[in-house]
């Protein structure tokens, strides 16, 4: 995760937190010249990710905050444990405490869930993914903490990789040639994969080339079905309604990938609190 994706999010969160007239209630009750010493803990147990991004809260109310990360992001904490410290003058601790915390709630929330998934087919081999339903402006953040929770990014938007759905076979008049076409416009470095949720569907699209089939909304019986007739030619991945109680029998079907758009789109965030120490 690159500081510069993360930055613009912080802003954003800050003004909207400040309004037109800042902080009132820290105005009004903190002496300007007060000085803080905070600690950030886990009130539950998960996987940390985000520690960056809410040092970066901080830093950008007033450099003089002096934030130190005490964990690091993919690391497991129980309840009650610091992940954080963070000292300096109380009143800009106080108004990036929000956007720090919840940055680093929400990522570790998706760090947690993906975690959860992971451990659940990890002596599988299945690889678990997240998809394009992330939340808006927050998708390099939810990547990110994705791959801290031990999953593996699908692509990062509609630029990097060609996913070629129901509607885009309509509209080009078949798997093929939208195969084909998209070859030919791409060159063969960007990924190409198909979509597919019927198992008759699946044969044209093992003669095309592409370098993944994404099987969607299919079957127990129908997904080892067609692991069998893709027969390693091409990467296999399940899609579509996966949960944390479906996800190992998915896995034993014998597919290479299974994406989860609920680690994004639904994770509960994890609690974490701020609080100053004498």
């Amino acid at each position: 995760m690159r500081l510069s994706d993360v930055a613009p999010v912080v802003l954003r969160s800050l003004a909207e937190d400040l309004g037109r007239v800042g902080d009132v209630t820290s105005r009004a009750v903190v002496p300007e010249t007060a000085s803080a010493s905070g600690k950030l803990t886990a009130r539950a147990p998960g996987v940390i990710a985000g520690l960056d991004a809410a040092g970066l809260a901080f830093e950008a109310v007033d450099q003089g905050v002096e934030y130190e990360p005490l964990r690091s992001d993919g690391d497991r904490v129980g309840r009650g444990e610091v992940v954080a410290a963070v000292e300096g003058p109380a009143r800009p601790i106080l108004i990036a405490e929000r956007t720090a915390l919840n940055l680093l709630g929400r990522m570790s929330g998706v760090a947690t869930a993906t975690a959860s998934f992971v451990g659940a087919v990890s002596d599988l081999g299945t690889a678990i993914s997240d998809t394009r339903k992330t939340m808006p402006g927050l998708r390099a953040l939810d990547k990110h903490a994705v791959a801290a929770g031990g999953g593996v990014n699908h692509r990062m938007g509609l630029y990097d990789a060609v996913i070629i759905k129901d509607n885009h076979i309509a509209a080009a008049g078949g798997a093929s040639r939208a195969v084909e076409a998209a070859k030919r416009a791409v060159g063969p470095d960007m990924m190409i994969a198909v979509e597919v949720d019927r198992l008759d569907q699946l044969e044209e699209v093992l003669d095309t080339g592409a370098d993944r089939v994404l099987l969607d909304n299919m079957g127990l019986d129908e997904l080892r079905e067609a692991v069998t007739l893709v027969g390693g030619r091409m990467v296999t991945e399940a899609s579509g309604g996966v949960t944390l109680d479906t996800v190992r029998s998915v896995a034993e079907t014998g597919v290479d990938v299974i994406s989860v758009g609920w680690i994004t789109h639904s994770a509960p965030q994890l609690d974490i609190g701020l609080d100053f120490v004498s």
